[in-house]
């Protein structure tokens, strides 16, 4: 597999937006033409980088990090328009969309009204697609049989059994009975034909998309979660690697100790995985995973990379992380697995949170360039040294702020009570100090700390979209700790003006980016 060579060390500046906050009428973003014009849009800006969330089918609370597959994209990404253009859908079919709101996904609402409309594509796909779109349809198959037979299965199981949980399914497919499984394939066939069709256009439409950014001089960043969820097609077609009981409830579970964003931690309820029983095959999940990020994206961002070194186990049943413990991860033995066989990777490493030193150690053996947030160099006492600017090396990808930080202005504007586990005083403590290092009057804030990544030695700055705009903390993509009414941020079309477009273009101008 020839990987895009992707040259880490040159100056550059990134944009963080994922798909779905994308503008359009049918309820969230797509990977039609407001995509390749908001490409576009950077382009111009002299952004030379978009970073995207994890693009796989979301499933429990609409996260990205909680996906049905580590492999398949979601089917909510594919543009509808395009199924127009090739006679798939009918115009009036996309007459009659839903008054969907302009600013946040209502993804209840976007299921009813999406999926209805891609299994009429699917119908008219099998009657009047021509010789050669099914012989591409049938060569996209054969060449993603490996996870694509799995995860169709499952979301066809799945729909079947009423959207439950694969550990509530019936037995026979809930534990893999070979001769039921071959009866379960004969009876959803259709459904399963569906599946798979979806995940051909998707990344029909990825692929037109980021030949389109490499055309315009953008590189794609993505992200690739450390864990998958529980209720996956990687979990229930591969139980054997992961903690499990034998009912296939999760034994033992993934989350992060107490924290900036929580006095209680983090619990996430990923199963954990079984390390040793993974390198008995040399990784091979862990290969495939990457080949097939590397299919979407250009350059990888590794979340949660201080969890491969050592992560927190809390047994299952906890109601919070704190009664966990550290193990140790695969360390450096998975990379030189994934190196023997793809190869020198491009990724950057996500080292925040409790760093220590054997963590810090593993990322320089490899070479993975770090992180800093802007918003967290300034409001500890002392301030955290990693991320205040004139401690940066240029082998460093600085932030202003991730999808789990507020907005900058929210951040800002905040008081404490209710953002983070920060107290009022030290909030003000923190304001005052960043108004002095950052030579501020404190009025636009947003662009203080974004002009400050863009000036850093930092070899890449990368900027939320809402920061661009200058919104608030309801413009916020996730509050870590929140179960709900997260990930739902859009912007609309008339916020991206010319004049953001020459301001962008001057820093990145300014700071040779």
């Amino acid at each position: 597999m020839a990987i895009r060579p992707v040259n880490l060390s040159e100056r550059k500046a990134g944009i963080l937006l994922h798909p779905t906050s994308l503008p359009g009428r049918f309820g969230i973003g797509d990977l039609g033409q407001r995509a390749h014009r908001f490409a576009e849009f950077l382009a111009g800006a002299g952004i030379r980088l978009w970073q995207v969330l994890p693009l796989g089918p979301t499933g429990y609370g609409d996260s990205p990090y909680q996906c049905f597959s580590a492999f398949a994209g979601n089917p909510l990404l594919i543009d509808l328009e395009a199924l127009l253009h090739e006679e798939l859908l009918t115009p009036k079919e996309l007459d009659s969309v839903p008054d969907f709101p302009e600013d946040e996904v209502d993804y209840g609402r976007i299921v009813d009204f999406k999926y209805p409309l891609l299994r009429k594509a699917w119908s008219r796909f099998q009657t009047l697609s021509s010789p050669r779109t099914k012989a591409e349809f049938d060569k996209f198959c054969r060449e993603n049989a490996s996870w694509l037979d799995e995860y169709c299965l499952f979301m066809a199981a799945k729909n079947a059994q009423g959207g439950k949980a694969w550990t509530q399914w019936d037995a026979s497919i809930a534990k893999r009975h070979p001769q039921k499984l071959i009866n379960w394939l004969e009876r959803l066939s259709d459904d399963i034909g569906a599946h798979r069709f979806w995940q051909y256009l998707f990344f029909s439409q990825w692929k037109e998309l980021r030949t389109h950014c490499h055309r315009l001089g953008i590189i794609l960043m993505g992200d690739i979660p450390i864990f998958v969820a529980h209720d996956s097609a990687d979990v229930w077609a591969h139980p054997e690697l992961f903690f499990l009981e034998d009912d296939g409830n999760p034994a033992l579970v993934a989350g992060v100790p107490p924290d900036y964003f929580s006095a209680t931690g983090q619990l996430w309820g990923n199963p954990l995985y079984r390390w040793e029983e993974m390198a008995l095959t040399g990784y091979s999940w862990w290969v495939e995973r990457i080949r097939m990020t590397l299919q979407l994206v250009d350059v990888m961002r590794l979340d949660h990379f201080r969890g491969f070194e050592g992560y927190w186990e809390v047994p299952s049943g906890e109601s919070t992380a704190v009664k966990g413990r550290w193990v140790k991860g695969p360390g450096i033995l998975l990379f030189e697995a994934l190196e023997r066989e793809l190869g020198r990777l491009p990724i950057v490493a996500e080292n925040l949170g409790l760093i220590t030193p054997a963590v810090e150690n593993l990322r320089k053996q490899l070479g993975f360039p770090g992180m800093a947030v802007l918003q967290f160099a300034f409001g500890q006492d002392p301030p955290v040294p990693d991320f205040l600017p004139h401690n940066y090396v240029r082998s460093l990808v600085v932030y202003t702020g991730t999808h789990d930080n507020d907005t900058t202005l929210g951040w800002w504007n905040s008081g404490g009570a209710g953002n983070s586990t920060r107290l009022a005083e030290q909030v003000q403590r923190e304001k005052e100090f960043a108004l002095k290092y950052m030579n501020s009057d404190g009025l636009e804030m947003n662009w203080t700390l974004i002009r400050t990544a863009m000036a850093s030695v930092a070899n890449t700055a990368i900027v939320p979209l809402q920061d661009v705009l200058g919104l608030g903390t309801d413009s916020r993509m996730n509050l870590p700790g929140r179960p709900n009414r997260n990930w739902r941020w859009r912007f609309r079309s008339e916020m991206l003006t010319s004049a953001i477009q020459q301001r962008l273009k001057e820093l990145t101008s300014l700071y040779q980016r």
